[in-house]
């Protein structure tokens, strides 16, 4: 298993923000691109022979308060670092088996614990 600590999505990204297209398509090329410094940096290959062609992909959000989110919000919110996972491994997403869950709070920032594993 490889686990990967990614920041807490940008609330631009969420599917609820209400911003200027240009805004969030920076954020979410921002996010993109972290997410596959990180990758990388954890030791991630595209078309690495150790990465499995399909992978159960785990996503804990360790939101940065006790505020009420909704997991599905919280999900879209990554779409665009999950993206970025995706390119660093080579394997293309739709291939993913994604699973979701809270954790606990996180202050000051949050954070996303994504966890990579063979299917």
């Amino acid at each position: 298993m490889i686990a990967l600590l990614l920041p807490w999505p940008d609330r631009i990204l969420h599917p609820n923000s209400r911003t200027h297209w240009a805004r969030k398509a920076k954020a979410a090329k921002s996010a993109r691109q972290t997410a596959n410094w990180l990758a990388r940096e954890a030791g991630i290959r595209p078309n690495d022979p150790d990465i499995p062609q399909a992978m159960k992909v785990t996503c804990i959000f360790f939101p940065k308060s006790n505020h009420a989110a909704d997991l599905d919000g919280m999900l879209s919110s990554l779409k665009s670092a999950l993206d970025g996972i995706a390119d660093a491994t080579g394997v293309d997403d739709s291939k993913w088996e994604i699973t979701i869950r809270k954790g606990e709070v996180v202050k000051p920032h949050g954070a996303v614990r994504v966890e990579l594993e063979s299917a």
